[in-house]
């Protein structure tokens, strides 16, 4: 993944801001290399200094995070790392609005909001925009404003929908990547992110970088342990060793956000059929597990005609302690889903492949249960696999994240598709 800058060929510099270069990329249009400094700045650049491997910290932590939210589903413009100090990415017309997602009451909506003491936690979220302009300090700005502006970037006008569309997206991605650092015990209590329109398929993704200078972070939620850019803000005076410890706090977090891109726990879809003849239905299912991310099984066993070998099978997968939900799959008179209940303290959905002659019928074996059982119903095999996943997501971010962002992607394709629909109507 790694290779050196001559094989690429840049072009000219499109952009500069305070901490990256932009550069075209002749070969391959739609393209662009996000090129990371080693200078850090805070206030608007009032605070200026070099911290030498910055951009290779900074580069780090930005590729990372954009693999986590891509590999869950959110659209971005990352492509893949080039070097230490760069990444490629899709060519987009920068969105001017910062748009601020914050869990925890601190920093400068404390001087906005005076009387709100610091430490308030945002149930919902709190989301706050600024418009990006240096020379007045990127003033508030209110949805209103930003409509008002009728920005227009790459053939896409910015209106109701697009608003709607980033405001809720910077919520999703708040959450993924709050979930993710809960599992290294560090706080994620606010971050700013910026949008573009990919100029090749006018669709607003997340854009810019996400690194350390874009959010703040608590380990174990408190404050005097931060290890975000607030640490070289609150410097009385930059001296090396000042400069240093900011460093390590930098290197801390380039190292702690590989972590995330791991699961802590693992988790797996064992499906029971009754016959082969239901494998095209178990195939929907493991189908849709693996989208999740999950390791799925498929066993032939039935309850009614071989009820040992449905429990041994049982106890293979509960004998090594790996979390496990049990999906039965059985037409005509259900017994494999309520037996497999009764004798395991693991979930057990029913899925039932019901055909039209008698599944009305058959459909009650499923739900209607003696007492001490309690496995669910679901018919649809892709919804089966779907709650199988929101089961093991409690544990495993990874998958927690994945369904996160389909549920934010079902959103803006129906807002999309009725955005379209108005639009020939009208």
């Amino acid at each position: 993944q790694s290779t050196t800058v001559i094989d690429l060929n840049v072009g000219k510099k499109l952009n500069e801001g305070k901490t990256k270069q932009i550069f075209e990329l002749v070969d391959q249009p739609g393209l662009v290399l996000v090129q990371s400094k080693d200078q850090i700045t805070a206030g608007n650049a009032a605070r200026k200094d070099q911290m030498e491997g910055k951009a290779s910290i900074a580069n780090k932590t930005t590729c990372c995070v954009f693999k986590l939210l891509q590999e869950s589903g959110i659209k971005t413009a990352f492509v893949k790392q080039h070097s230490e100090t760069a990444f490629i990415a899709a060519h987009c017309e920068m969105i001017p609005i910062e748009w601020v997602c914050r869990r925890v009451a601190t920093g400068s909506f404390l001087k906005r909001n005076p009387g709100v003491k610091e430490g308030y936690r945002f149930s919902p979220l709190k989301m706050e925009m600024f418009f990006k302009d240096d020379a007045n300090n990127d003033p508030q700005w209110s949805e209103e404003q930003v409509l008002a502006a009728d920005f227009s970037l790459a053939g896409l006008t910015i209106g109701r929908c697009e608003v709607d569309i980033m405001n809720r997206s910077t919520v999703a991605i708040f959450e993924i990547l709050e979930k993710a650092w809960a599992t290294q015990n560090c706080t994620l209590v606010d971050m700013k992110i910026e949008f573009g329109v990919n100029v090749k398929t006018q669709e607003i993704v997340l854009a810019d970088v996400i690194d350390n200078d874009s959010w703040r972070l608590w380990p174990a939620g408190d404050r005097s342990q931060q290890k975000d850019k607030q640490v070289y803000r609150d410097l009385k005076e930059v001296t090396p060793e000042a400069m240093q410890m900011v460093k390590r706090n930098f290197e801390w977090v380039s190292e702690s956000v590989k972590l995330l891109l791991e699961s802590q726990a693992s988790g797996r879809v064992v499906v029971l059929m009754g016959s082969t003849s239901d494998m095209a239905h178990c195939e929907k299912i493991r189908k849709a597990c693996t989208s999740y991310g999950i390791h799925c099984i498929l066993r032939v066993t039935s309850a009614h005609k071989g009820p040992d070998e449905t429990l041994r099978i049982k106890a293979e997968y509960e004998g090594d302690c790996v979390p496990t939900v049990f999906v039965a799959v059985a037409g005509r008179s259900n017994g494999l889903g309520p037996v497999m209940s009764g004798n395991t303290a693991y979930p057990v959905i029913n899925c039932p492949p019901l055909t039209p002659d008698w599944g009305a019928q058959d459909v009650w074996s499923s739900l209607r249960m003696p007492s001490g059982l309690g496995c669910s119903t679901v018919l649809s095999p892709e919804a089966a696999a779907q709650f199988a996943a929101q089961i093991i997501g409690l544990n495993n971010h990874l998958v927690w994240c994945k369904l996160r962002a389909s549920m934010l992607n079902t959103w803006v394709s129906l807002k999309v598709a009725d955005q379209k629909l108005q639009a020939c109507s009208l």
